[in-house]
């Protein structure tokens, strides 16, 4: 019901009706009655099975994955007082292409690097997984190559192509995601994808993997990619910090850090990047590390990232500011909307003006 009402997410609660999130907001499904304590519990040993009914006893929640009736789906069962509760996150059905999720193409080119580190950033719920499968399914199109991924749960399956993808879940096939990082390099892989980086041993791993001649993929949680940076850097303890920032500078390749914000646009129809019946579109911010961004991050001085961003739109790199104006300028997002997310607003104005002048110049010539 929920796919096809176009939801994103549902949540089953005892004693109240099932919720879907539809738009970014939440609301009961019309015509559903509160659903039972012993149902849910019921449904729920049916998700986690053996395994995570361990989890769910000793910790209290387990993770997983699971296609039902052609809907592939996360999902998190936790206890609360009242007994079992249950989220699941809705998944497309497919891996989109970058330009369906409204991401630049040239980020294909991140699939071309021979080694590194690609930070994919944003907030929870923001897409960013679904970025990780255009560009891993990108590279298993498109070159013999061996993909070890590890995630927590697998989200999207991708199958035979033209390399080898082998897709490793935390808590069914390994135990964390730092002992299934280091034993990915004993594994012969070109590309390493760790789903989530936010334990300072996986953190520490992915960078010695980049090091040694592996291209590694993976997500933190930060608002834009400046916070990217910091965000790697504060998990380290102070006294390795120096150190770290100098080992990230000489890996680090990218960042890409993504929100999703209501498609409430004129044009939204017509618009690139509506999250299929979601009514949701991605704005995006890229920094591509050049030998200035890459002093920048040795030494501290993150802060300036943003102006080498404004700089360096030649060599692939946008603000989100710069994103958020391409979609108000084509009718796709309301300017209050994007105002709301925007970092300077007065710098979004004045995008926006500008995008609008050129665009009626070009009417005009027309």
């Amino acid at each position: 019901m929920a796919a096809q009402m176009g939801g994103s997410d549902v949540h089953l609660v005892p004693g109240r009706p099932p919720h879907v999130r539809l738009g970014g907001q939440l609301r009961a499904m019309a015509g559903e009655d509160p659903l039972a304590g012993e149902r849910l519990g019921e449904l729920a040993r049916v998700l986690v099975g053996e395994a995570g009914l361990a989890r769910l006893a000793g910790i209290g929640d387990a993770n997983g994955a699971a296609t039902w009736e052609g809907v592939r789906f996360r999902f998190n069962v936790f206890r609360r007082g009242e007994g079992e509760c249950i989220a699941l996150r809705l998944l497309e059905g497919r891996v989109r292409t970058l330009g369906e999720l409204g991401l630049p193409e040239s980020l294909y080119g991140l699939c071309d690097l021979g080694d590194g580190l690609v930070v994919v950033a944003g907030p929870t719920g923001s897409g960013k997984s679904m970025t990780l499968a255009a560009l891993i399914d990108r590279i298993n199109r498109t070159q013999a190559a061996h993909v070890v991924t590890i995630e927590d749960p697998v989200e999207y399956v991708h199958g035979a192509g033209k390399g080898l993808v082998n897709q490793r879940e935390v808590g069914r096939d390994c135990v964390s995601f730092h002992e299934a990082l280091v034993a990915a390099l004993r594994q012969d892989p070109d590309v390493i994808l760790v789903g989530e980086a936010r334990e300072l041993e996986t953190m520490r791993v992915a960078m010695v993997a980049a090091e040694t001649g592996h291209l590694v993929f993976t997500t933190v949680h930060a608002g834009d990619c400046a916070g990217a940076v910091e965000r790697w850097v504060s998990v380290f303890p102070a006294n390795e910090q120096e150190g770290v920032r100098r080992q990230l500078s000489l890996v680090l390749r990218a960042v890409v850090a993504q929100h999703l914000l209501a498609a409430d646009g004129p044009a939204a129809d017509a618009g690139t990047g509506v999250q299929g019946r979601r009514r949701r579109v991605a704005a995006s911010e890229v920094l591509r590390v050049n030998p200035a961004v890459a002093n920048l991050v040795a030494t501290g001085r993150t802060a300036q990232v943003y102006s080498a961003m404004e700089v360096g739109q030649g060599q692939g790199m946008q603000t989100l500011d710069h994103d958020l104006a391409r979609l108000v300028s084509a009718g796709v997002v309301r300017e209050t909307t994007a105002l709301a997310l925007a970092r300077n607003p007065g710098v979004l104005r004045e995008r926006v003006r500008r995008g609008t002048t050129a665009s009626g110049a070009r009417e005009a010539m027309a």
